[in-house]
C-alpha cells in the first residue's frame, strides 16, 4: 500500500443507484473513503456493528439523519454516526460529496 493517494490516479467504484466511492487510504484501525452522490441519491439508514463513522461533506449539501434527528449540512459540516446509531442521507446537489471516516477499517470495502 503506498503512503500517498492521488486522486486523479484512482477510478470511482459505482456501486449503483447514483452512489460510487473511491477508497483513499487505510490501516487495521482507520479508514479514509471518498462517496460522491448523484442529485437525489439516497444512503440508506443503517447502522454498523463495529465501525465508528465521521461523514465530512467536502462538495454539495446532504439531507442527513442520525439518531433519529435530521440536519442539512453544506461543505465543512460532518456527522459523527458511534456504531449501532442509525443515519443515512439524501444528496440535494449534483456530484455530493462525502469523506468517510471509519474506525476500525472497513474490511468490506477492500
Amino acid at each position: 500500500m503506498s503512503n500517498y493517494f492521488l486522486n486523479d490516479e484512482q477510478p470511482w467504484t459505482e456501486l449503483g443507484d447514483g452512489i460510487r466511492r473511491k477508497v483513499v487510504a487505510h490501516t487495521p484501525q482507520l479508514m479514509s473513503v471518498l462517496v460522491q452522490f448523484d442529485q437525489g441519491a439516497v444512503g440508506t439508514p443503517h447502522a454498523h456493528d463495529v465501525h465508528d463513522q465521521i461523514a465530512f461533506v467536502v462538495r454539495g449539501s446532504f439531507e442527513c439523519e442520525v439518531g433519529g434527528a435530521k440536519r442539512v449540512l453544506k461543505p465543512g459540516d460532518a456527522f459523527i454516526a458511534p456504531h449501532g446509531t442509525m443515519h443515512g442521507v439524501v444528496a440535494l446537489e449534483p456530484q455530493s460529496t462525502l469523506l468517510d471516516q471509519f474506525s476500525p477499517r472497513r474490511d468490506d470495502y477492500l
